[in-house]
């Protein structure tokens, strides 16, 4: 009874942390408001959450795999489907994708733990990338599969970072450049 109770408080804080971060952004999304909205005591939060990052993180988090094509890893994704994910984030969880890009530019290098939550899933995602394109390429190397996946993975950020600075920037006329880019290396 009691665990469903903190999956209950968990889920209302998560709630709430997206609604928020949605009308206000990062800035405009406080402890305090987060409480107020999901109707909980800061005790509640501090919990289950150690700041109002760590709630947005997770947030962003499940938003990333609400559009993952392979959510139990299977190693069935393309870099298709890969890339096509990372465009539907940006696109459908704009305010959520310009927190994940401002988190991972600005705020995590002040917070170890988020500094390591950011590094480990971007890990994880070249290494899905990486996965993706040895199954496309079974002759590439690991290690050029690992350093084209890498230079993938930052140029689809410097994306996601340019739709930042222009609403109207065409990320997935972009996405399919470099998609093509990729596969003619292959």
């Amino acid at each position: 009874m009691r665990y469903k109770a903190g999956l209950e408080t968990r889920e209302r804080i998560l709630g709430a942390t997206r609604s928020l971060v949605a009308q206000n952004g990062l800035d405009g999304t406080t402890i305090k408001a987060i409480c107020e909205l999901a109707g909980v005591l800061p005790g509640s939060f501090y919990n289950l959450f150690a700041s109002k990052e760590q709630a947005i993180v997770t947030v962003v988090r499940e938003a990333i795999d609400a559009v993952d094509p392979d959510p139990d890893h299977h190693g069935t994704d393309t870099l298709q489907d890969l890339v096509d994910a990372y465009v539907r984030f940006l696109e459908e969880s704009p305010e959520l994708s310009r927190v994940y890009i401002r988190i991972g530019v600005s705020g995590a290098g002040s917070n170890p733990e988020l500094t390591g939550r950011m590094v480990r899933h971007h890990q994880e995602r070249v290494g899905r990338f990486a996965a993706a394109m040895k199954r496309q390429s079974p002759d590439l190397s690991e290690t050029l599969a690992e350093r084209r996946a890498e230079t993938l993975v930052l140029a689809l950020n410097g994306i996601a970072l340019h739709r930042i600075i222009d609403p109207a920037f065409d990320v997935a006329w972009h996405a399919r450049v470099l998609l093509d880019d990729a596969a003619a290396v292959s």
